[in-house]
């Protein structure tokens, strides 16, 4: 923070204060709600306890010394735990009077892994044990390990099925398998050394090294043809396409779960600085959106005429994910840019008076979707604590 003159540490002391004040607004008895109450959040079902928006949410209020928030993040994981289904699969979201859970068209396969994330952070930081939901917590690694497939060693999935739920992402997802790795260093199982490796072999196929693997290497032949290397891994691989779009998320989780060496780290920060994804804010989540002409494009990616070109998953800005990109600065010793693009966080949660909005377009920066996106907030205080050092950032 040494770097950053007077205005700008005030600037993010204050988004700091805003952002435990916003957790604490959007708190429940049952946990936390993914967006504050208002008409447009409930008609939306924002006012809901998300597998993914809570899991992130809960690493911030955990540790921070409110005891409103220590509670409500264990609140938070029992509310979904309580709707977990008999195979093991934690809901995309659960109505805070337990009414309701919901498990996506196609399945929603992160908020899972999210769950699992949460529930490690807190058994570490929080005030509940080590063995703490633990037959959960075996049923939701039943579940994932029921579709990781048995060479690669990585999870499988349908389109549209993880956070970019409109984007044609499907097959072995970057974002997702980034989670699984991460969700297999924390809880020791096995054969995590081979997700790194094929994680590395799919996602960067462009690399000199070839797998043994026969079928990696069609997988390889295949993500290769016609195509340029784009400094990035890959933001998924299926049998024959693959997606070059240029995922931001995907990538910078690669960084912060330790799958990315520091040469391939390096690479990845470079491009997506020069492609000036975080300006004027942090950050876009895709550098190339797909078109309507694009071989990707599908139709209901235009329904609500949402997920348009720079929009949405394809291309808004999404502060909460420029969150964990100041995660990723301050985890390779960035800290000059992590501090300056943690400035620029708190402006982008300060605008209209600190709205904390839940993404922007991505060319006009117009306001798009909740207020009082509660892990806008999250990510905000995560990033500040990575910055600092603080081992409660992840």
């Amino acid at each position: 923070m040494k770097t950053l003159d007077a205005p700008a540490r005030a600037l993010i002391d204050r988004c700091a204060q805003a952002s435990l004040a916003l957790l604490e607004r959007n708190l429940t008895p049952h946990g936390i709600l993914a967006a504050s109450r208002t008409e447009a959040a409930v008609a939306r079902r924002y006012t809901r306890i998300f597998g993914r928006d809570a899991a992130i949410c809960v690493m911030a209020m955990c540790g921070n010394g409110v005891a409103a928030l220590e509670q409500g993040a264990v609140a938070s994981l029992d509310a979904l735990a309580a709707q977990q289904a008999g195979n093991g699969q934690i809901p995309k979201y659960v109505d805070p009077e337990g009414q309701d859970a919901d498990f996506w068209y196609l399945g929603c396969i992160d908020a899972t892994l999210w769950w699992l994330i949460a529930v490690d952070h807190v058994r570490r930081h929080g005030s509940v044990g080590a063995a703490h939901w633990e037959a959960e917590v075996q049923r939701a690694l039943a579940w994932l390990l029921a579709q990781e497939h048995q060479h690669f060693r990585l999870l499988q999935q349908n389109e549209a099925s993880d956070w970019a739920d409109i984007m044609p992402r499907s097959g072995y997802v970057l974002y997702t398998n980034a989670l699984w790795f991460d969700v297999k260093r924390r809880f020791a199982l096995d054969h995590a050394e081979d997700t790194q490796h094929h994680f590395n072999h799919l996602f960067n196929p462009f690399q000199r090294d070839l797998p043994e693997y026969h079928r990696a290497r069609l997988l390889r032949h295949y993500a290769r043809r016609g195509r340029q290397d784009p400094g990035l891994y890959l933001s998924f691989v299926n049998l024959s396409f693959v997606g070059d779009e240029g995922d931001v998320f995907g990538n910078v989780l690669a960084i912060q779960s330790g799958l990315a060496g520091s040469e391939m780290s390096s690479r990845i920060v470079d491009t997506i600085v020069a492609a000036r994804a975080a300006e004027p804010w942090p950050v876009r989540v895709v550098l190339h959106p797909l078109t309507r002409d694009h071989e990707l494009w599908r139709t209901y990616m235009a329904r609500h005429q949402q997920n348009i070109v720079h929009q949405y998953h394809n291309g808004g800005i999404w502060p909460f994910v420029g969150g964990f990109w100041v995660m990723a600065l301050a985890k390779l010793g960035r800290d000059a840019l992590a501090a300056s693009e943690l400035a620029r966080l708190a402006q982008v949660n300060a605008q209209d008076d600190w709205r904390f909005t839940e993404w922007f377009h991505g060319r006009s920066l117009a306001p798009m979707g909740m207020a009082g996106q509660s892990w806008n907030a999250a990510t905000f205080l995560l990033a500040q604590r990575a910055l600092a050092g603080d081992a409660r950032a992840w």
